[in-house]
């Protein structure tokens, strides 16, 4: 009797703990696809979703839109540029022609307000619409530029990280998704467009078009190469990862290579600043004092 107790006691134990045990396997996976879930949906948000503070700025934004007239041509090419920047929704665009409005319009109170009209006031408040005009492109020229600094610079990192993911036994699209996670701190503008590459592949799209598309919208020259060479190594065959290393290694040659023809240029440089401002000074100091010992003499001289 005894015996059966056990046994009954010891069953019972049992299918107790594998019941636990599948439970509580269950709550974890889960708890695990809600904060995956969370987390992709917070890329999305971050990547397309508006803030209260974002909505209300475009609401007073919105009347100065249509003032600047617009063809669809401009259009396309200035969302080709925003594109570079890493800014591509459409109200980017609105934006941009605010700007073209509100700078100028602020540039001229500027003006009025400090009474600086130069020859007249016409000229200053043309003057002063001009260059307000002029100011969103140079702005928006100097995001390109800083943009694309940023993903030549970092790019060798981030072939590196496919390598390894590569390497470990990643496929080429689950170790473009993982080096867009991983670099999303240190790296955004990389990791930006490596995430649009996987949404893109994941929507359906060859990876050649993906990485063309991606080449076209940077304007860098080491993407397009990159580009070109996934896609060669893609379509012979041939081993993605000594590819993409030794891609790498070049890439650091040729900035350690950029960084010593900048080292280079600048003893060239540094001979306007010397010749302008330096010696100048110098000759100040040596010869005035000289200068003023030989006035006074020929003063006495004179007189």
């Amino acid at each position: 009797m005894w015996t059966a107790f056990l046994a009954f006691g010891a069953a019972f134990l049992l299918i107790l703990t594998g019941g636990v045990l599948v439970f509580y396997r269950s709550n974890a996976v889960r708890r695990l696809s809600q904060v995956m879930a969370q987390g992709e949906m917070a890329v999305l948000a971050g990547m397309t979703g508006e803030s209260p503070a974002i909505a209300r700025l475009e609401k007073l934004l919105s009347p100065f839109q249509g003032v600047v007239p617009r063809n669809q041509t401009e259009v396309s090419n200035l969302q080709k540029q925003l594109a570079r920047a890493g800014y591509r929704e459409p109200r980017h665009v609105n934006a941009y022609y605010s700007g073209k409005v509100l700078v100028p319009a602020f540039l001229c109170v500027v003006t009025a307000l400090s009474g600086s009209f130069g020859l007249t006031p016409l000229f200053a408040y043309a003057g002063a619409l001009g260059l307000g005009f002029l100011v969103p492109d140079f702005w928006l020229g100097r995001l390109i530029s800083a943009r694309q600094i940023n993903i030549r610079l970092g790019l060798p990192e981030a072939l590196d990280l496919l390598v390894v993911c590569v390497e470990a036994g990643l496929s080429l699209d689950r170790a473009i998704m993982r080096t867009a996670e991983e670099m999303r701190v240190s790296q955004p503008a990389i990791a930006d467009e490596l995430s649009l590459i996987s949404l893109e592949q994941r929507a359906g799209r060859p990876r050649a078009d993906a990485w063309n598309e991606c080449a076209t919208r940077t304007g860098v020259d080491t993407v397009r190469a990159l580009a070109a060479l996934i896609i060669q190594a893609d379509r012979f065959g041939t081993s993605v990862g000594k590819a993409l290393r030794s891609h790498a290694e070049t890439l650091r040659t040729r900035r350690r290579q950029d960084v010593e023809e900048q080292a280079a240029k600048t003893t060239v440089k540094l001979v306007f600043p010397l010749v302008l401002l330096i010696f100048p000074s110098l000759f100040v100091v040596t010869l005035g004092p000289s200068m003023i010992v030989m006035f006074q003499a020929f003063q006495t001289y004179f007189v």
